[in-house]
Protein backbone atom coordinates (compact mmCIF):
# COMPACT_ATOMS: atom_id res chain seq x y z
CA UNK A 1 0.00 0.00 0.00
CA UNK A 2 2.74 2.42 0.90
CA UNK A 3 4.60 1.55 -2.32
CA UNK A 4 1.55 2.47 -4.40
CA UNK A 5 1.30 5.82 -2.60
CA UNK A 6 4.98 6.52 -3.27
CA UNK A 7 4.58 5.64 -6.94
CA UNK A 8 1.59 7.95 -7.24
CA UNK A 9 3.58 10.74 -5.55
CA UNK A 10 6.46 10.28 -7.98
CA UNK A 11 4.09 10.35 -10.92
CA UNK A 12 2.46 13.56 -9.63
CA UNK A 13 5.80 15.32 -9.18
CA UNK A 14 6.92 14.23 -12.62
CA UNK A 15 3.74 15.56 -14.10
CA UNK A 16 4.23 18.93 -12.43
CA UNK A 17 7.88 19.18 -13.45
CA UNK A 18 7.22 18.37 -17.09
CA UNK A 19 4.18 20.64 -17.47
CA UNK A 20 4.69 23.37 -20.13
CA UNK A 21 5.33 26.93 -18.85
CA UNK A 22 2.42 29.34 -19.13
CA UNK A 23 3.28 32.50 -21.08
CA UNK A 24 1.83 35.75 -19.66
CA UNK A 25 1.12 38.47 -22.19
CA UNK A 26 1.64 42.12 -21.09
CA UNK A 27 -0.69 44.66 -22.60
CA UNK A 28 0.22 48.40 -22.56
CA UNK A 29 -2.86 50.56 -22.09
CA UNK A 30 -2.47 54.07 -23.46
CA UNK A 31 -4.66 56.83 -21.97
CA UNK A 32 -7.35 58.14 -24.21
CA UNK A 33 -7.69 61.79 -25.27
CA UNK A 34 -10.16 62.50 -22.46
CA UNK A 35 -7.85 61.07 -19.78
CA UNK A 36 -4.90 63.07 -21.17
CA UNK A 37 -6.92 66.31 -21.07
CA UNK A 38 -8.00 65.60 -17.50
CA UNK A 39 -4.39 65.02 -16.41
CA UNK A 40 -3.24 68.21 -18.13
CA UNK A 41 -6.01 70.25 -16.51
CA UNK A 42 -5.13 68.84 -13.09
CA UNK A 43 -1.49 69.90 -13.53
CA UNK A 44 -2.55 73.39 -14.67
CA UNK A 45 -4.92 73.84 -11.73
CA UNK A 46 -2.26 72.72 -9.22
CA UNK A 47 0.34 75.01 -10.81
CA UNK A 48 -2.03 78.00 -10.74
CA UNK A 49 -2.90 77.30 -7.11
CA UNK A 50 0.78 77.11 -6.12
CA UNK A 51 1.73 80.29 -8.02
CA UNK A 52 -1.29 82.20 -6.69
CA UNK A 53 -1.27 81.25 -3.03
CA UNK A 54 2.03 79.59 -2.09
CA UNK A 55 5.12 80.54 -4.17
CA UNK A 56 6.01 83.03 -6.89
CA UNK A 57 9.20 83.39 -8.97
CA UNK A 58 11.16 86.66 -9.17
CA UNK A 59 14.41 87.82 -10.76
CA UNK A 60 16.91 90.20 -9.13
CA UNK A 61 17.59 93.19 -11.46
CA UNK A 62 19.88 95.37 -9.29
CA UNK A 63 22.79 95.17 -6.87
CA UNK A 64 21.01 96.65 -3.82
CA UNK A 65 20.97 93.30 -1.95
CA UNK A 66 24.56 92.22 -2.66
CA UNK A 67 26.04 89.95 -1.62
CA UNK A 68 23.01 88.09 -0.32
CA UNK A 69 21.29 88.37 -3.71
CA UNK A 70 23.12 89.05 -6.95
CA UNK A 71 22.01 90.55 -10.24
CA UNK A 72 20.64 87.65 -12.28
CA UNK A 73 19.46 85.50 -9.35
CA UNK A 74 16.06 83.85 -9.77
CA UNK A 75 14.11 83.40 -6.54
CA UNK A 76 11.14 81.47 -5.28
CA UNK A 77 9.13 83.53 -2.80
CA UNK A 78 6.98 81.96 -0.10
CA UNK A 79 3.73 83.93 -0.25
CA UNK A 80 1.99 82.06 2.55
CA UNK A 81 4.55 82.45 5.36
CA UNK A 82 3.18 85.84 6.50
CA UNK A 83 -0.47 85.15 5.66
CA UNK A 84 -3.03 85.29 8.49
CA UNK A 85 -3.31 81.78 10.00
CA UNK A 86 -6.54 80.04 9.05
CA UNK A 87 -7.69 76.48 8.59
CA UNK A 88 -4.25 75.58 7.15
CA UNK A 89 -2.25 76.80 10.18
CA UNK A 90 -1.39 73.22 11.17
CA UNK A 91 0.01 72.48 7.69
CA UNK A 92 1.70 75.70 6.50
CA UNK A 93 4.21 77.51 8.78
CA UNK A 94 2.77 80.98 9.34
CA UNK A 95 4.65 83.60 11.38
CA UNK A 96 5.05 87.34 11.88
CA UNK A 97 7.48 89.57 10.00
CA UNK A 98 10.66 89.75 12.09
CA UNK A 99 13.88 91.73 12.28
CA UNK A 100 16.39 90.47 9.71
CA UNK A 101 13.84 88.91 7.35
CA UNK A 102 14.43 89.36 3.62
CA UNK A 103 11.05 90.30 2.15
CA UNK A 104 9.47 91.02 -1.24
CA UNK A 105 6.88 93.80 -1.22
CA UNK A 106 4.96 96.18 -3.43
CA UNK A 107 7.04 99.36 -3.76
CA UNK A 108 5.15 102.06 -1.77
CA UNK A 109 5.81 104.90 -4.28
CA UNK A 110 4.65 102.61 -7.13
CA UNK A 111 2.74 99.49 -5.98
CA UNK A 112 2.94 97.94 -9.46
CA UNK A 113 6.65 97.28 -8.85
CA UNK A 114 8.07 94.56 -6.59
CA UNK A 115 11.13 95.27 -4.43
CA UNK A 116 13.26 93.07 -2.17
CA UNK A 117 14.95 94.39 1.00
CA UNK A 118 15.78 93.32 4.56
CA UNK A 119 13.61 94.23 7.54
CA UNK A 120 15.55 96.37 10.01
CA UNK A 121 12.80 97.94 12.09
CA UNK A 122 9.45 96.46 13.17
CA UNK A 123 6.54 98.41 14.72
CA UNK A 124 7.66 100.20 17.88
CA UNK A 125 11.40 100.04 17.14
CA UNK A 126 13.55 103.17 17.34
CA UNK A 127 15.98 103.23 14.42
CA UNK A 128 18.95 105.39 13.51
CA UNK A 129 22.26 105.07 11.66
CA UNK A 130 25.55 106.54 12.82
CA UNK A 131 28.56 106.28 10.49
CA UNK A 132 26.63 103.61 8.61
CA UNK A 133 26.06 101.43 11.70
CA UNK A 134 22.42 100.55 12.47
CA UNK A 135 21.16 101.16 16.01
CA UNK A 136 17.88 99.59 17.15
CA UNK A 137 16.47 100.90 20.43
CA UNK A 138 19.89 102.32 21.23
CA UNK A 139 21.82 99.10 20.57
CA UNK A 140 24.28 98.71 17.64
CA UNK A 141 23.42 95.77 15.42
CA UNK A 142 25.80 93.08 14.19
CA UNK A 143 25.05 92.63 10.47
CA UNK A 144 27.41 90.11 8.86
CA UNK A 145 25.34 90.06 5.67
CA UNK A 146 25.95 93.66 4.57
CA UNK A 147 28.29 94.50 1.69
CA UNK A 148 30.99 97.03 2.49
CA UNK A 149 31.30 98.63 -0.94
CA UNK A 150 33.68 101.62 -1.05
CA UNK A 151 31.99 105.00 -1.48
CA UNK A 152 32.30 108.65 -0.61
CA UNK A 153 30.85 109.84 2.73
CA UNK A 154 27.15 110.71 2.62
CA UNK A 155 25.59 112.42 5.64
CA UNK A 156 22.00 111.60 4.65
CA UNK A 157 22.76 107.93 3.96
CA UNK A 158 25.15 107.17 6.84
CA UNK A 159 23.76 109.54 9.52
CA UNK A 160 20.07 108.76 9.36
CA UNK A 161 17.66 110.35 10.11
CA UNK A 162 19.26 113.53 8.87
CA UNK A 163 18.03 116.90 10.01
CA UNK A 164 18.82 118.36 6.60
CA UNK A 165 17.17 117.56 3.30
CA UNK A 166 20.46 117.08 1.49
CA UNK A 167 19.94 114.15 -0.89
CA UNK A 168 18.15 114.66 -4.22
CA UNK A 169 17.29 110.95 -4.24
CA UNK A 170 15.14 111.31 -1.11
CA UNK A 171 11.47 112.02 -1.64
CA UNK A 172 10.43 115.36 -0.20
CA UNK A 173 7.07 114.22 1.12
CA UNK A 174 8.78 111.36 3.01
CA UNK A 175 11.36 113.71 4.55
CA UNK A 176 8.55 116.00 5.75
CA UNK A 177 6.53 113.07 7.12
CA UNK A 178 9.60 111.62 8.83
CA UNK A 179 9.93 114.73 11.02
CA UNK A 180 6.80 113.60 12.93
CA UNK A 181 8.24 110.17 13.72
CA UNK A 182 11.67 111.27 14.99
CA UNK A 183 12.20 111.34 18.76
CA UNK A 184 15.58 112.27 20.26
CA UNK A 185 17.32 111.47 17.00
CA UNK A 186 15.62 108.09 16.58
CA UNK A 187 13.02 107.26 13.93
CA UNK A 188 10.14 105.39 15.57
CA UNK A 189 8.49 102.77 13.35
CA UNK A 190 4.68 103.25 13.50
CA UNK A 191 2.17 100.44 13.99
CA UNK A 192 1.59 98.40 10.85
CA UNK A 193 4.80 99.69 9.22
CA UNK A 194 8.31 98.30 8.61
CA UNK A 195 11.68 99.96 8.03
CA UNK A 196 13.77 98.17 5.40
CA UNK A 197 17.33 98.50 4.09
CA UNK A 198 19.33 96.88 1.30
CA UNK A 199 22.30 94.74 2.26
CA UNK A 200 24.45 96.80 -0.10
CA UNK A 201 23.98 99.91 2.01
CA UNK A 202 25.97 102.28 -0.19
CA UNK A 203 24.09 101.31 -3.36
CA UNK A 204 20.52 100.89 -2.14
CA UNK A 205 17.44 103.11 -2.33
CA UNK A 206 15.41 101.97 0.63
CA UNK A 207 13.38 103.27 3.58
CA UNK A 208 15.92 106.02 4.14
CA UNK A 209 14.83 107.62 0.87
CA UNK A 210 11.13 106.81 0.44
CA UNK A 211 9.70 105.66 3.76
CA UNK A 212 8.10 102.73 5.54
CA UNK A 213 6.63 99.55 4.05
CA UNK A 214 2.96 99.03 5.05
CA UNK A 215 2.11 95.53 6.22
CA UNK A 216 -0.43 94.91 3.39
CA UNK A 217 2.33 95.61 0.82
CA UNK A 218 4.39 92.61 1.90
CA UNK A 219 4.10 89.75 -0.60
CA UNK A 220 6.29 87.11 1.02
CA UNK A 221 9.76 85.90 1.87
CA UNK A 222 12.34 84.56 -0.62
CA UNK A 223 13.49 81.13 0.48
CA UNK A 224 15.63 79.70 -2.34
CA UNK A 225 17.68 80.72 -5.40
CA UNK A 226 16.71 78.17 -8.05
CA UNK A 227 18.72 79.66 -10.93
CA UNK A 228 21.36 82.36 -11.40
CA UNK A 229 22.51 83.97 -14.63
CA UNK A 230 25.94 85.57 -14.67
CA UNK A 231 25.19 89.28 -15.08
CA UNK A 232 27.46 92.32 -14.61
CA UNK A 233 26.93 94.62 -11.64
CA UNK A 234 27.78 98.30 -11.31
CA UNK A 235 29.68 97.41 -8.14
CA UNK A 236 32.00 94.93 -9.86
CA UNK A 237 35.66 95.85 -9.44
CA UNK A 238 37.46 95.68 -12.81
CA UNK A 239 40.36 93.27 -12.91
CA UNK A 240 43.86 94.68 -13.36
CA UNK A 241 45.35 93.37 -16.63
CA UNK A 242 48.41 91.14 -16.34
CA UNK A 243 50.57 88.92 -18.55
CA UNK A 244 49.21 85.57 -17.41
CA UNK A 245 48.01 83.22 -20.11
CA UNK A 246 44.31 82.54 -20.04
CA UNK A 247 41.77 80.26 -21.68
CA UNK A 248 39.15 82.78 -22.77
CA UNK A 249 38.88 81.12 -26.16
CA UNK A 250 37.95 77.77 -24.66
CA UNK A 251 34.50 77.02 -26.19
CA UNK A 252 33.56 74.53 -23.47
CA UNK A 253 34.28 77.03 -20.71
CA UNK A 254 32.25 79.72 -22.45
CA UNK A 255 29.33 77.36 -22.94
CA UNK A 256 29.04 76.79 -19.19
CA UNK A 257 29.99 80.29 -18.05
CA UNK A 258 26.53 81.79 -18.57
CA UNK A 259 25.35 80.74 -15.10
CA UNK A 260 26.59 80.81 -11.50
CA UNK A 261 26.32 77.09 -10.86
CA UNK A 262 27.37 77.36 -7.21
CA UNK A 263 24.28 79.48 -6.43
CA UNK A 264 21.71 76.96 -7.68
CA UNK A 265 19.32 75.92 -4.88
CA UNK A 266 20.99 78.19 -2.33
CA UNK A 267 18.86 79.05 0.69
CA UNK A 268 18.20 82.78 1.16
CA UNK A 269 19.07 84.07 4.64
Amino acid sequence: MSREIQEQHVETVATVETAPAVQVEHHVIFPGPLDAVRSLLSIVVIALFVLTFIVQPFRIPSESMEHTLLVGDFLLVNKSVYAPPGVWKWVLPYRNVSYGDVIVFHFPPDPTDHVVKRVIGVPGDRVHLHQGVVYINGQPQHEPYIAAEPSLPDSFRDEFPSALYSDPGAELHWWLQMRHDVTNGDLTVPAGMYFVLGDNRTHSRDSRYWGFVPRPNIVGRPFIIYFSLRRPSTTDVPLVPDDRLGHDRDPIGKAFDFARWDRFFRIVR
